[in-house]
């Protein structure tokens, strides 16, 4: 595979080699949403506060005089986001729903394309063009919160409109009200969010529960049948609450420590691999018997196999958001937030949260869930309750020479 050579900038090479791997392997080349059988969503119809970067370094770039608005004239909303990552009609596949009834209501032509595959793939495609003060060609894209924060940090998004985005402000729920990327909302709103945590097959364990990565790396009993994740941040992440440390607050000792800890699993064999979106058919089949997983995927695999069961570890879990941005210098900013403030009512957020399955960040919209599928809306990997959301935690935000060096560190300890 040839890679972009401004997409790695000066990073060591073992962290090369990992983001390249991850391009088919890693959290962000996961299949979005297996098919679900909600025949209901037809008839229906009609988060956590994200984990971000440093603050700005370079000048910003981004106001409004400088981005002159076509959206009146032009009634068409370039919009990228990731594969699967919004609800389609089960009879006609090339239908999308909610996407389908903005376009009605709102006049607006939306080219929808999925072209997100990778963070740091989709960073290299508009780098250059954002570097040169040139339009993407994109008017709204969809980024995992950490590099949602890296391009506000270097001015390159453009600041929302209150006055557009009334229902974004008005239901956005408190706990996603600040993010480290974008204290105050003014750049990103968040699309959906992502939990990880341990995941088992009841069968393949003998029906003992596994609630911890503890657990994952020095129970005897699952040696050799355990997977923990390729994307650095979560797996590393959860093991550092596992040891008692904060990953909002870690130091390079604590690092250490962590990749040391799962050195002595992956020497004794005690870890199967490390692995991206694939460990879910290992764990569906029970080759694996338990792992590190985003919850997104285990409320699919759920729906599949009984066996499969999850727990959020008492030391707690590790959570973020895929944001929603206006990339600089794009042609139609007021139509990009006209869809976000449609997103942002409850019943159209609902029937989006029925089908990706993720967290859903907008107040109101549990309730009209009720009406569309009660489980789904008992569901804390999707609602999460009071309780579930004190457990979540933050992975902190790296400068780009701690990422280089902590991505090169985890890239030795999982072979890549």
């Amino acid at each position: 595979m040839d890679l972009d050579p401004q997409l790695y900038e000066g990073l060591p090479d073992p962290v090369r080699k990992a983001w390249e791997r991850s391009l088919t392997s890693g959290r962000a080349a996961m299949s979005r949403r297996r098919l679900l059988r909600l025949g209901s969503l037809a008839a229906g119809g009609a988060a956590l506060a994200a984990c971000g970067i440093p603050p700005a370094e370079g000048s910003r770039g981004n106001e409004p005089e400088d981005n002159p608005d076509y959206s009146k004239k032009e009634r068409v909303l370039n919009f990228a986001n990731w594969p699967l990552y919004i609800d389609v009609d089960d009879k006609n596949k090339k239908k999308r729903p909610t996407l389908d009834r903005f376009e009605r209501e709102s006049g607006v032509k939306v080219k929808y394309v999925e072209d997100i595959n990778d963070n740091s793939e989709f960073y290299g495609k508009i780098k250059p063009q954002l570097a040169a003060g040139q339009d993407t060609g994109r008017d709204l894209v969809c980024l995992t919160d950490w590099m949602a924060g890296r391009v506000i940090r270097q001015g390159w998004a453009q600041r929302l409109d209150p006055a557009r985005i009334p229902n974004a402000v008005a239901n956005l729920e408190d706990r996603f009200r600040t993010a480290a990327g974008d204290p105050g909302r003014q750049y990103s709103y968040p699309w959906a969010g992502t939990a990880c945590v341990v995941a088992y097959n009841k069968k393949a364990t003998g029906g003992k529960k596994v609630t911890s990565v503890s657990q994952l790396l020095e129970d005897e009993a699952l040696k050799g049948k355990v997977s923990m994740l390729s994307e650095m941040t979560d797996t590393v992440g959860l093991t550092m609450l596992d040891m008692g440390i904060d990953p909002g607050k870690f130091t390079d000792r604590d690092f250490d420590k962590v990749i040391a800890r799962m050195q002595k699993a992956v020497d004794g064999k005690q870890l199967r691999r490390f692995s991206g979106n694939d460990y879910l058919d290992e764990l569906n089949s029970g080759d694996i018997a338990a792992c590190l997983a985003w919850a997104g995927d285990i409320v699919q695999l759920k729906l599949d196999n009984p066996d499969i069961e999850f727990a959020l570890p008492e030391s707690g879990y590790l959570f973020g958001t895929d944001d929603l941005l206006v990339p600089a210098k794009a042609r139609h900013q007021a139509n990009a937030e006209a869809l976000i403030n449609y997103y942002y009512q409850p019943e159209v957020a609902a029937e989006l949260a029925a089908w990706v399955n993720y967290i859903c960040p907008v107040s109101g919209a549990k309730a009209e869930m009720e009406k569309i599928d009660k489980d789904i809306a008992k569901d804390p990997l999707i609602f999460p309750d009071a309780k579930t959301i004190e457990r979540g935690k933050n992975f902190r935000p790296m400068s780009t020479a701690e990422q280089a060096r902590y991505e090169n560190k985890f890239a030795k300890l999982i072979g890549a």
